[in-house]
């Protein structure tokens, strides 16, 4: 007798293909192929009634066929392959920008993903970041005017939604800060205001300053040299703005308000940022007796190179011809180590939960499993920290990053191995009876740290063998058919039928 089809689950999928489905029958015993309407596709015979598939690339309805040595199916089992639906937008944010453009607009909406162009009326705008609720793109320029914004995809292009562009507004100033500095000039100012961006000059009086950063309300420039109190002034696209005054002094004592870190290592060696006022010009930076390398200098603020120094806390102190500053706290600290984990095993898509033991944990900032970093940190005392696993591959040590450094692998045991998923391919026998106490061996791969086997979800008493092979004895059932799982730290295998005959 010919195959029987009696359903195909699901029953529809997009026209790409790849659709897992399930066909339920009989007959299929030596199945040779199954068809989605005129085309074929790879196929697992599971038993004698049921198959699963991938669908391959189709459109419309068509009949789903299961072709054996006793024939072809011929029931009128349909498959229907739906288009995905066109992108959508529901907003802009902002919905108006410059003509100059550059800006980073948000296009929020639905079906958004495998976007192929963003146009503002007819120029396209560069994608930056792509999902299927989000794009973000760099606004082209345009002219004062409004235009329809939409996004195409390979299903069509979206509705469109109305963005501005606006004519460049006079630039206003509203503080700087210091409003005072040395008449050698290189001090950092922080001029205020609004409808700053874009600014193509900065003037202390008539001599220019180096622009170092520019937003809309904020540019930061280095003061040029110059005596007495002059104007400073913004130019833009939109003008120059109003002028506020900037007063050119003797050279003050530094002051230090900040450290950023205000820990490390004791080897030393990690870049320190000192905040204050009055920095430029700076002939000495200490960390308690210890003098630290300079990296740059300006009037607001000083990188240097940390010195080494034992566990403990220093003043660091910079000195300039003005004098020398307050003094600020350091804090030499001890590197991490990690002596233990729990689990030293997990699935190679990660998210599960590892408990790192060691020592001078507090101040973790970072853990990695290799070079990948594990997200969820939580702190539970110096020698005890959770993480969730990031995914990986292989065995790989488990290091943890302190203001102290990074702990090493030399001592303990910090090692974390990823497990494939479970697979199973084969039960020998695949029915028993319904007594249970038969011998079941369960075939396929990654099998080797096997801690559970279940039939029809009740555990069974089992022993694995290799990464292809575990022995399970099956426990008691009711006569029918159940699914068999093997579980490992890496999660659930695939289910595979088990029949129990009645007794």
């Amino acid at each position: 007798m010919a195959p029987v089809v009696t359903s195909v689950s699901p029953a529809q999928g997009a026209p790409a293909g790849g659709t897992s489905v399930t066909i339920t029958g009989s007959g299929f015993t030596g199945a040779t192929l199954v068809k989605f309407g005129p085309n074929g596709t790879n196929f697992i015979l599971v038993s004698d009634t049921l198959i699963t598939a991938k669908t391959p690339a189709g459109t419309g309805t068509v009949q789903v066929t299961v072709t054996a040595p006793t024939g072809t199916s011929s029931q009128n089992l349909l498959f229907t392959y739906t288009p995905a639906p066109a992108p959508t937008l529901s907003s802009l944010s902002p919905a108006s920008g410059p003509t100059s453009g550059g800006n980073t607009v948000t296009l929020n909406g639905t079906n958004l993903s495998g976007a192929t162009s963003v146009k503002f009326g007819s120029n396209p705008a560069p994608i930056l970041t792509n999902t299927a609720t989000q794009i973000t793109v760099l606004a082209p320029g345009g002219t004062p005017s409004s235009v329809a914004v939409t996004v195409t995809t390979a299903d069509g292009t979206s509705n469109a939604l109305s963005y501005t562009y606006l004519a460049a507004p006079l630039p206003v100033l509203s503080s700087l800060s210091p409003t005072s500095g040395p008449t050698s000039g290189g001090n950092t100012v922080t001029l205020n205001g609004t409808n700053l961006s874009g600014a193509t000059s900065v003037k202390f009086g008539s001599n220019p300053a180096a622009i170092v950063t520019n937003s809309a309300t904020q540019v930061t420039v280095i003061a040029p040299a110059n005596t007495g109190t002059v104007n400073v002034t913004v130019t833009t696209a939109g003008g120059t703005s109003n002028a506020l005054t900037y007063t050119y002094t003797a050279t003050p004592v530094p002051s230090l308000s900040s450290l950023n870190p205000t820990s490390g290592p004791t080897s030393g060696g990690n870049t320190v940022t000192l905040n204050g006022i009055n920095l430029n010009g700076a002939t000495s930076v200490k960390f308690g007796a210890s003098p630290a390398t300079i990296l740059t200098n300006t009037a607001t603020q000083i990188t240097v190179a940390a010195p080494a120094g034992p566990p403990s806390a220093v003043s660091v102190t910079i000195t300039t011809a003005g004098g020398t500053s307050n003094p600020l706290p350091y804090f030499y600290l001890a590197a991490p180590t990690v002596s233990d984990l729990s689990t030293h095993l997990g699935p190679a898509t990660g998210g599960n939960g590892v408990t790192v033991f060691g020592s001078n944990l507090t101040l973790t900032s970072a853990v990695n499993f290799g070079g990948t970093p594990a997200t969820g940190i939580t702190v539970v005392s110096d020698n005890q920290l959770t993480v969730t696993a990031p995914a990986g591959s292989g065995t790989v040590a488990v290091t943890v990053t302190t203001p102290g450094g990074t702990s090493t692998a030399a001592t303990g045991n910090p090692y974390y191995t990823y497990l494939g998923e479970p697979a199973l391919t084969s039960l020998s026998p695949s029915h028993g009876s319904d007594l249970g106490g038969d011998a079941i061996v369960l075939g396929g791969s990654n099998l080797t740290y096997t801690d559970a086997v279940t039939f029809g979800g009740i555990p069974a008493s089992y022993a694995a063998i290799s990464d292809s092979q575990v022995v399970a004895t099956s426990p008691g059932g009711a006569p029918g058919t159940v699914n068999v799982v093997a579980h490992t730290p890496a999660g659930n295998s695939n289910a595979l039928p088990y029949v129990y005959d009645p007794s």
